[in-house]
C-alpha cells in the first residue's frame, strides 16, 4: 500500500507546482506589456517591396524578365505617366494555370527552386518569388494569362496585397500584366520619385539591358502611343545598332569583335575603337544572359586601351560572359545586378588580354614605326677599300674671351651689352610679388608683356615672382563660359543662320534629355525645329559659335553632359554653357594670332574667376624662382 500512497502524493505536488507556475506566468503577463508584434502581411509586403520595387523602372525590369523566363519570343511594354499611371507588359510566353496565377502573387512562391542546392545552378532571371508580391503590395495589378492549348485563361486582380478577383477569363495565349497607380498606398515613396523625364529614362535603361541580353526576342517599348523602340529579333550586333546606332553615323563600324574561351569563362561581344570613346560612353556587362555592374572588370577594359584614349573619356563596350552557374553568386542584391565571381582575378586578366588582342588585331595598338626616310645611307663594307680619315679644321687664333667672338647665338646680344638682359626682364615683370595674387593681375600690364607659346598650348611670360604659365584652351573656356552666362542672364540672343540646315537624330534616352533642355538651347540662340521625334532640323546657331565645327556633334556632347541632371533653370544653363565653352575653346584656341592672344589674356583677367576653368582646373600657374632653379 505504501507505493500507491507515495505515487499519489508525488502526483499531488506535481499538479500543485504546475498550478502555481501557471498562476505566476499569468500574473507576469497581466502586469507587463508586450512590445514585439508580428507584422501583418500587407505591411510586411510593403517593406519587402521597398527592396525590390524602387521606381517604375523596377516594375518594367521584373515583368519583362518574367516574360523572358516564360519563353516568350515577343514582348511589348507600354508605359503612361513615366510608369506612375500604367506599366503594361504583354508576352506570348507559356502562360500559367488557374492555380499558379493566384499562387504567383504569394511571397517566395517560385517555380525556379525547390531546394537550397538549386541556388547554385540558376540560369533564369527571377527565382526568389518576390517580384509579383512586391508589386501587388504597392500598386493595383491586373493579370490575364492563358496556357498554350488551354480552353480558357485566368484573370487576377489584386491591390495592396488584397485579392479582388480571381476567375476564368477568355484571353489570348501568354500573359498580360497591367500595373496601375504605383505607390498609391505609399505616398511618401511616390512623393520622392523624380521628374517624368528622369523616371522614363530609367525605364529606357532597364529596357535596353533586357533587350541587349536577349537579341533573339522581338521587343517594343511605347510611351503612351509613341514608339520609343520597336526591335526585331536578330543577333547581338544588330540589336546594339538598333538601339544605339543613332548616336553616330558609322556606329556599327566602330565596334570591334572580341572573343575568348577558357576553362573559366567564355567571352564575346564588342568594344569600341579609341576614336569612339566619350565622356559618357555606353558600357554593358552581361553574365549568363543577365545584366550586371562590375567596376573591377570595367577597369580591366580601361587598362587594355592603355594610353590610346583621349583625356577624360571612356571606351564603349558590350561584353557577355558565360561561366558555370556554380561559380557565381547572383543572390547578392535584391535587384540582382551585383554579382560575385569565384575566379574574379583570373577573369580580370583574361578580359584585359582578350580586349588587347582584339585592339591589336585591328591595328589600334601602338607599334614600332621607324622613319626610314631619315636613316643614314651606310655603304657596304669592302675589304679593299680603306675609309678616309676624318679631317677637323681648327682655328688656332680663336680666343673665347675676345669681345669680337662673344655673341649669343640665341639672343643676338653681345656680352658687352649684358645689362640689356636685365632691362628686358624688368620690362616683363609684374608689379605683384606673390603667387597668391596671380588672380588679380592688371589686364593692361599682363597684355603688354611678351608671351611665348609652348607646344601650341601654353602661354609663358615672366612676372616678378617667376614664370606665369597660362593654358590657352582652359583660359578660353573660362572666358566663353562667363560670356554665355552673361548673355543668358541679360536675355541677349543673336542667331547666325546656317547656309545649309543640318539634321540631327537622337536615341530614345538622348531625346528625353534633349527635349528637356531645348528651351534653354533656344534661349542661347539655337534655331531648332522638330521634324518627328527624335529627329530635328538645325537652322541657326548662336553667333559666337560660328567656329565651333560640327553643330550636331556639339549638341550630342551637350546632351551627354547633362544626361544625369534634368533640373531646369540655372543648373541646366551652367551645364550647357560649360560644354559649349569647352567645344568652342577646343576648336579655336590654337588659331589665335598675336592680337587675339593679347585680347584673350586681357579678357581672362577680367573674368570673375580667372584662375580656374568652369570645371575647376587651374588656368594659370606661377613657377617661382625656387621652383625653376631648385
Amino acid at each position: 500500500m505504501e507505493k500507491p500512497i507515495q505515487t499519489v502524493i508525488f502526483l499531488y505536488f506535481c499538479t500543485a507546482n504546475e498550478i502555481f507556475r501557471s498562476i505566476f506566468e499569468k500574473s507576469i503577463i497581466k502586469n507587463m506589456s508586450d512590445i514585439i508584434n508580428i507584422l501583418p502581411d500587407s505591411i510586411a509586403n510593403q517593406i519587402a517591396a521597398g527592396e525590390v520595387i524602387q521606381r517604375p523602372a523596377s516594375v518594367v525590369k521584373e515583368l519583362v524578365e518574367n516574360s523572358v523566363d516564360a519563353g516568350a519570343d515577343k514582348i511589348s511594354v507600354v508605359v503612361k505617366g513615366a510608369g506612375r499611371t500604367l506599366v503594361q507588359v504583354a508576352d506570348n510566353g507559356k502562360g500559367m494555370s488557374h492555380t499558379d496565377a493566384r499562387m504567383s502573387f504569394e511571397r517566395h512562391a517560385t517555380s525556379k527552386i525547390s531546394k537550397a542546392g538549386d541556388l547554385f545552378g540558376l540560369r533564369t532571371m527571377g527565382f526568389r518569388g518576390e517580384a509579383l508580391a512586391s508589386i501587388a503590395a504597392v500598386a493595383a495589378v491586373e493579370m490575364r494569362t492563358r496556357q498554350a492549348g488551354a480552353d480558357f485563361g485566368t484573370v487576377v486582380e489584386i491591390a495592396a496585397s488584397n485579392i479582388i478577383r480571381h476567375e476564368p477569363d477568355s484571353c489570348v495565349e501568354g500573359t498580360v500584366f497591367a500595373v496601375k497607380n504605383l505607390f498609391f498606398n505609399v505616398p511618401a515613396r511616390r512623393k520622392f520619385l523624380k521628374s517624368d523625364e528622369t523616371e522614363l529614362r530609367h525605364i529606357i535603361y532597364e529596357f535596353q539591358r533586357v533587350a541587349l541580353a536577349n537579341p533573339h526576342i522581338e521587343l517594343s517599348l511605347y510611351n503612351g502611343t509613341e514608339a520609343l523602340y520597336e526591335l526585331p529579333a536578330g543577333n547581338f550586333k544588330q540589336r546594339i545598332t538598333a538601339i544605339f546606332g543613332k548616336k553616330s553615323k558609322n556606329y556599327a563600324s566602330q565596334l570591334i569583335d572580341i572573343a575568348a574561351e577558357t576553362n573559366l569563362v567564355k567571352i564575346s561581344g564588342f568594344v569600341g575603337s579609341p576614336q569612339s570613346a566619350s565622356r559618357n560612353a555606353t558600357q554593358f556587362f552581361f553574365v549568363n544572359g543577365r545584366f550586371m555592374r562590375h567596376p573591377y572588370f570595367g577597369k580591366a577594359i580601361q587598362m587594355a586601351y592603355d594610353n590610346m584614349l583621349p583625356h577624360d573619356t571612356q571606351p564603349i563596350y558590350f561584353i557577355t560572359l558565360e561561366v558555370k552557374p556554380e561559380n557565381i553568386d547572383v543572390n547578392v542584391h535584391p535587384t540582382k545586378t551585383e554579382i560575385k565571381f569565384e575566379d574574379e582575378k583570373e577573369i580580370f586578366a583574361i578580359i584585359m588580354s582578350c580586349v588587347r588582342e582584339s585592339l591589336g588585331k585591328f591595328n589600334f595598338l601602338p607599334s614600332l614605326d621607324f622613319d626610314t626616310n631619315r636613316t643614314l645611307d651606310i655603304p657596304a663594307y669592302l675589304a679593299d677599300n680603306k675609309p678616309d680619315m676624318p679631317r677637323v679644321n681648327t682655328d688656332n687664333n680663336y680666343n673665347p674671351f675676345a669681345a669680337a667672338h662673344s655673341t649669343s647665338s640665341n639672343r643676338g646680344i653681345s656680352v658687352k651689352n649684358w645689362d640689356m638682359l636685365y632691362e628686358r626682364r624688368q620690362q616683363q615683370t609684374s608689379p605683384y610679388d606673390t603667387a597668391e595674387q596671380k588672380a588679380f593681375f592688371s589686364p593692361d600690364e599682363v597684355a603688354k608683356s611678351n608671351f611665348w607659346i609652348y607646344r601650341d598650348k601654353y602661354l609663358i611670360t615672366a612676372v616678378k615672382s617667376g614664370l606665369m604659365i597660362i593654358d590657352r584652351q582652359l583660359a578660353l573656356e573660362r572666358i566663353t563660359y562667363e560670356q554665355i552666362l552673361i548673355r543668358l542672364q541679360q536675355g541677349q540672343k543673336a542667331t547666325q543662320a546656317l547656309l545649309f540646315a543640318e539634321t540631327i537624330t537622337f536615341s530614345a534616352d538622348e531625346n528625353i534629355t534633349f527635349e528637356t533642355i531645348l528651351p534653354e538651347l533656344e534661349a542661347m540662340g539655337f534655331d531648332i525645329d522638330k521634324l518627328s521625334a527624335p529627329s530635328y532640323t538645325i537652322a541657326g546657331i548662336p553667333s559666337f559659335l560660328t567656329e565651333v565645327g560640327s553643330v550636331p556633334d556639339l549638341l550630342r556632347d551637350i546632351v551627354g553632359y547633362v544626361v544625369d541632371n534634368t533640373t531646369v533653370g540655372k543648373e541646366i544653363y551652367e551645364k550647357i554653357a560649360i560644354r559649349t565653352a569647352k567645344a568652342y575653346a577646343r576648336k579655336t584656341h590654337s588659331n589665335l594670332n598675336a592680337q587675339e592672344t593679347e585680347a584673350l589674356i586681357a579678357s581672362l583677367f577680367q573674368c570673375r574667376t580667372p584662375n580656374y576653368s568652369p570645371e575647376g582646373i587651374k588656368t594659370v600657374v606661377i613657377l617661382s624662382d625656387a621652383d625653376i632653379w631648385g
